[in-house]
Parts: C-alpha cells; structure tokens; sequence
C-alpha cells in the first residue's frame, strides 16, 4: 500500500494514515474483506511508528471502514467503498430547523444568539482540579451508577443553597437530572399526556415548547412583562382555559431577562389555588443574581410549585447536573421516570459539582462571573441602545436582552444577514408558542464585545 506522508504538512501522522487509507478504499473500490497491511509491516513501509500506524487503524474502526480480527490483522468492512464514495453527511439543518444551528461546532462563527456563556469566561483550572480529584480517590464515580435520588453529599450541600432562598426543601425531597432540559423532560412525561392544556410564557424557553409539542398537548401563551407573567391576562385566558401546569423561569428569563416581581408572585399564586393549576419554577439563572429575590417555591413551600435548578450554565455546558425540588409524593414518581429512561445521572458529573461546592470553587467562580456579566449588561445596553435597537424590557441581569431593530417585522430577516458576517442569532419565533414571526431577537451579552458583534449591531442592515 503506497501511501503518501508528508512530515511537514503540520497534520498528525496518523491523521495522515488514516486520511490515506480512506483515499485507497475509495480509489481501488476495496470491497469487504479486503486485508490491510499489518501494523508492523505499514510502519515499516511508511516509515512510521508503530503507535501512529495503531492509532490510524482504531480511528478507522471507530468509524466502520475497518474491522479488526483478533490474531489475523484488519480488513476493509463491508460498504465501507460506497460510505466513503458516497453524498456528504446529513447536516443537523437538513433534519432540523434553526434552533440547532447555534450548537453546531463551527469556531468561525459568533454564537452571539445563543444561550450560554463563553468557555473563555468558564475558567478551567478549578473544574480540572476537581476532575482529578474525583478521578483519584473516587472510582466509583467514574464506573458506577449514581443512586436514583442522585449523590446524598450533593443533594444535602443542594438543600442549603435552597435554604438561602428561602425554600425549605429536605434531601429526600431533590432529585438530581442531567441538566436543566433533563429536569423538564422528566415532569413533562410525567405531569402531562396529550390534549392537556399548559400555560407557558410569551416568549419563552425554545427547547420546553419543543417538549411540549412534541407531548401533544395544548400550549398556550402568557406575555411576559417587565414583572414577570402578565398576571391580569393570565386571569382572563383562564376564563376559557384549564391549565394543568404553568411553566415560568422567576429570574433573568429567558429570552427578555427580566426578573419576577413580589406583587406578580402573589397574584400568580392566588390564580394557582383559584383554578387549581401547578407551577413549574425554571430557576436555572438563580447563581447569577447577586442578591436572591423572592421565588414561588419559596411563598408556597413546594406544595403547588415544582422548582428546578442547574449547574450546567455557570459550570460548564458539558457538565449536566440538574435538581428537581418538589412535594414528596412528586418524587417516588419522577425517580421511576427517570431510571426507566436514563437509569441514572452522571456520577462523576455530580461528583465533580460536589467536589467544587465543598472547596469554595464553584462559590468563588459565580461571583466572578455575576460581576462580569453585571458590567457586561451595562455596555451591552449601551451599546444596542446608541446603535438605534429598541429593548422590550429592562433586563434585570443575567445574559440575555430581548431586542428589535426600528423597521424589521420578522427578525429572521436580521438572522440571515448576520449569518453573512459571521454571526450566529436566535430569530424571535423560536420563543413563542405559536412560532408566528417576530420583530424581536435573543442577544446574549456575554459576546457583544467581539468586534463582529459590534459591527453587525450598529448596521444590522448592512447599509
């Protein structure tokens, strides 16, 4: 087999094996069964080591060109001309829409529509000491399952930060999920079946109503306001609706940023008793507020209100660890849930947020970041508001402002144009309940600093 190296070309050795092996299936139409050369004999031949020539192979086994047998070396697997002679993959936007779009793994584009912060912000020397302190004295936490509760040590140290919230909530009482959406999905399954009726905000989080639509049940929206869910238009869609769940995110909503108010948590609670509803309290933000506001959980002692936590946006998007805090009898439930479609939650996640927790890392990390995305707040209001954007509600913090540009009705229009110049939005109707067009876009403060950002957002038009 005559492959071509080039030592200089700055591309891995065995990158370049691999690389040339799929170019002599494809050019001699190997079909399967086809042997390779053994490891000792393409080193040999290609002048390189061993380890390169091993690496290169488990590479193209892992993909299913090659298959290995033990004690007689490696042949081409069967369809393994046609995969590689064959169309391009099938992108995430050709099964989906463009709610996916910010997730793809493309470092050339400014995520500046999306929902989490930049690595650059996540700093990685505390999270990687805790990885390897969970990796050397817990082996259990890399092999095992985790309990179905999730780890006691983390639902206790859960239960005080609840404490300083005022929710009292015990350790038998907090399920632990593999992020926030996790959470969600679990009390979707389990509170709902199709034709159910749910109040939810307008706008709000994308990816619930996505769950929603596909229980098949009826969604319908509530506006959101400055003080949170509009209580006086909640009052009058229940004349003709009977909710069984109202979903609403209390601080730093998602998309507009706005922060729930005392007199709307009253109202809202009162409306909840009135016509018999239960709440879904999203708080996954609460670790970037500086001083903690009144939450429902907290007024209704987690009869009527489900909360739900992560630390999935101020940790790390990698690291899925979600709670559930709820009734007692919500729990036995949400466990069997759970371990029927999950069986657990990562250990070494919780292990990992546990670790932090107990060492004053992951404390000492939020209140960077709270600061940093405060001041980042700031200048990006300056900045939306002298470049002509109009802002629907005040943000209270966090990451996102809910914004419009004078004469856009549909702000996919401003999406398609920002894509020309490298930036990545998230159109207003990916929030709404209906997905009707929408004036208002998601900016995320956290990348309004880059100069593309800058750009974009004092001539979105490109005038």
């Amino acid at each position: 087999m005559k492959l071509d190296m080039d030592p200089d070309s700055g591309l891995p050795i065995a990158l370049q094996i691999e690389d040339g092996i799929r170019h002599w299936i494809v050019r001699n139409g190997a079909g399967g069964g086809s042997r390779l050369p053994s490891i000792r004999r393409l080193s040999s031949e290609l002048h390189v080591s061993r380890n390169a020539a091993i690496e290169a192979y488990e590479r193209l086994v892992a993909q299913g060109l090659v298959r290995s047998k033990p004690g007689s070396g490696f042949y081409v697997a069967d369809g393994a001309a046609r995969m590689l002679a064959g169309t391009e993959p099938v992108s995430e936007e050709e099964v989906a829409d463009d709610r996916w779009s910010l997730f793809q793994s493309d470092a050339s584009t400014l995520k500046l529509g999306c929902g989490w912060l930049p690595g650059s912000w996540l700093e990685v020397e505390d999270l990687s000491y805790a990885i390897r302190q969970v990796t050397r004295q817990d082996s259990a936490g890399i092999l095992d399952y985790s309990t179905p509760l999730g780890t006691p040590e983390l639902r206790s140290l859960i239960r005080e930060r609840l404490r300083l919230l005022g929710i009292d909530a015990g350790t038998q009482q907090i399920l632990l999920t593999g992020g926030g959406s996790h959470a969600l999905d679990l009390l979707v399954r389990l509170l709902l079946k199709p034709g159910d009726t749910v109040f939810v905000e307008s706008p709000g989080y994308y990816n619930l109503l996505g769950l929603l639509k596909l229980q098949q049940v009826q969604v319908v929206g509530v506006p959101r306001l400055a003080g949170g869910p509009d209580p006086e238009r909640m009052a009058h869609l229940l004349k003709t609706h009977k909710p069984k769940l109202f979903f609403t995110n209390s601080v730093f909503q998602n998309p507009t940023g706005t922060t729930l108010a005392p007199t709307f948590a009253h109202r809202i609670l009162q409306l909840a008793e009135q016509h018999d509803f239960q709440i879904v309290e999203d708080d996954i933000y609460a670790d970037f507020q500086h001083e903690p506001t009144l939450r429902l959980a907290a007024l209704d002692g987690l009869r009527r209100v489900i909360y739900l936590g992560s630390f999935s946006k101020s940790l790390s998007s990698s690291l899925r660890v979600g709670f559930i805090a709820a009734a007692p009898a919500r729990i036995k439930p949400l466990v069997d849930i759970k371990m029927l479609t999950s069986i657990s939650a990562s250990r070494f996640s919780e292990q990992v947020v546990m670790t932090m927790l107990h060492n004053g890392a992951y404390r000492k990390l939020v209140e960077r970041l709270r600061t940093r995305l405060s001041a980042q707040m700031v200048t990006a209001l300056n900045l939306v508001r002298s470049a002509g954007w109009e802002v629907h509600s005040e943000p209270a913090g966090g990451m996102f402002i809910w914004a419009g540009y004078p004469g856009v009705a549909d702000s996919q229009k401003l999406v398609d144009l920002a894509r020309q110049s490298g930036v990545s939005l998230s159109p207003g109707h990916l929030f709404l309940p209906g997905e009707t067009a929408s004036p208002w876009l998601r900016l995320n403060v956290a990348y309004t600093r880059d100069r593309r950002a800058i750009r974009f957002l004092n001539d979105p038009l490109g005038m």
